[in-house]
């Protein structure tokens, strides 16, 4: 126990040196990462060599597994956002509810248009529709900019293709279509739910306009050029829907087949599937885009995703080290008794991504350097990764606030105090967090 106790402890200063040279010293977040593989590696024993050969291994394997589908999938959202396509979806969805159910529908809306975009680009094609729905409910404010963070932030959160969960089922080695599937299932009821229960604190004079409003702005960047002739909704939601069938299709045939046959293991691959969908994003976008103006939405795009990259492959050397170390054993030992394994676990995932959330302000941080702690640990007991993973995400899901730039993004585009960020985007997430967590917990102990 003496030993595992040590390697924890090797573990906590790792995070330790992440944490200060990225917060003191402004290092970028891969380059502390590969710092703490080097400090991880060295001081537990796998000697110089070694180290470096499991930095290279976890970096190159997970790139070799996410580099592709990341670089995809972020082209994929920014030809559905550029060529107004995302605007048009959540359009349909507004027009096609009730007054009652509308900030619902804004919701679902948000929830719909990031899965293939970031959180930021969902919520800034939103905002104005959000304004302006609020407007016509007669509702302050917060009700109809929570709602659009709710859907942004658990959809960016848990469904693919964006790089957190994408990277999840590589990371912890269980079907992308699982998580897909449970992630969206989750992810959906968990936005509604969370709604309801924000607007139920919203309800007993949570706001105060006076103090959580800023006058001041008048909204500027919330106003989105939409291209003059943006494709369809229907049409926007194929690159969207039709990479998500593709990968499931792989995952419904591993039930019939020992072996997918090859025609099919294909074309459900992550790279085929985000790829058709990319295509079909390229020749959608040119309804309301030129040749020109969609090469440079595909070259901005993948600039974007540089860093993402970056972050992705330096969180897989970091897990390759830690699972040379052993520490997953450790953690088991330590944390997770016979009789509360499963909840032990789902517990210890959730709050080390709170942890990294709060402290570095970035999900994507939270999420990967989460699992890749916790896949070695996932093995040792029995619940399947997929809630492991669900448990990671939703604890970096909690707690975002003036470290995190989508909080200052969503605060002032709405047009917020710091106070009133605070009672939006930290609260409604925070919420989101303890919903998935509850929503996980239910599930791991059925599936």
């Amino acid at each position: 126990m003496s030993e595992d106790i040590l390697l924890i402890g090797y573990l906590f200063l790792s995070l330790v040196i992440i944490l200060t040279l990225a917060m003191k010293f402004k290092f970028n977040v891969a380059v502390t990462l590969v710092i703490a593989s080097l400090f991880m590696g060295i001081v537990s024993g796998l000697g110089l060599v070694e180290t470096l050969t499991g930095i290279s291994e976890g970096f190159g394997g997970l790139m070799t597994e996410l580099g592709i589908p990341i670089g995809l999938g972020v082209i994929l959202g920014k030809l559905i956002s550029d060529s107004g396509g995302a605007y048009s979806i959540a359009t349909a969805i507004l027009n096609r509810t009730s007054e009652k159910w509308a900030l619902y529908a804004l919701g679902a809306a948000s929830f719909i248009l990031a899965i293939p975009v970031f959180f930021d680009v969902a919520f800034i094609i939103l905002v104005p529709l959000a304004i302006q729905l609020g407007k016509q409910a007669n509702k302050p404010l917060p009700y109809s900019v929570g709602a659009i963070i709710i859907g942004a932030a658990v959809a960016h959160t848990l469904v693919p293709p964006t790089p957190n969960p994408l990277a999840a089922a590589s990371i912890l080695d269980f079907d992308l279509g699982i998580m897909i599937l449970i992630g969206t299932l989750v992810g959906f009821a968990a936005t509604m739910l969370t709604i309801k229960l924000y607007f139920i604190i919203l309800d007993k004079g949570f706001w105060n306009k006076e103090q959580d409003e800023d006058e001041s702005l008048d909204n500027t960047f919330g106003r989105v050029d939409v291209p003059s002739n943006p494709p369809s909704a229907l049409l926007a939601l194929i690159p969207i829907i039709l990479p998500s069938i593709m990968i499931i299709l792989g995952s419904v045939g591993s039930v019939f087949y020992d072996e997918n046959p090859a025609v099919i293991a294909f074309f459900s691959h992550r790279i085929i599937a985000l790829l058709i969908g990319t295509l079909a994003a390229y020749f959608i976008a040119a309804k309301s885009l030129s040749k020109e103006e969609r090469d440079n939405s595909s070259s901005e795009a993948m600039q974007a995703t540089g860093i993402v990259l970056l972050i992705t492959g330096a969180g897989g050397a970091f897990g390759k080290i830690i699972e040379n170390t052993g520490i997953d054993q450790a953690i088991v030992n330590i944390f997770v008794s016979d009789a509360q394994s499963t909840i032990s676990i789902i517990l210890v995932a959730f709050f080390m991504g709170v942890m990294f959330r709060t402290i570095t302000g970035s999900g994507t941080v939270a999420g990967i350097t989460t699992m890749t702690i916790m896949a070695g640990v996932a093995t040792g007991v029995d619940i399947h990764p997929v809630w492991v993973a669900m448990a990671s995400l939703s604890g970096g899901l909690m707690l975002g606030h003036v470290n995190d730039s989508g909080f200052w993004i969503s605060t002032k585009i709405a047009g917020l105090t710091v106070k009133g960020g605070l009672k939006t985007y930290t609260t409604s997430e925070a919420i989101a967090g303890f919903v998935v967590l509850f929503i996980t917990i239910i599930g791991a102990h059925i599936f």
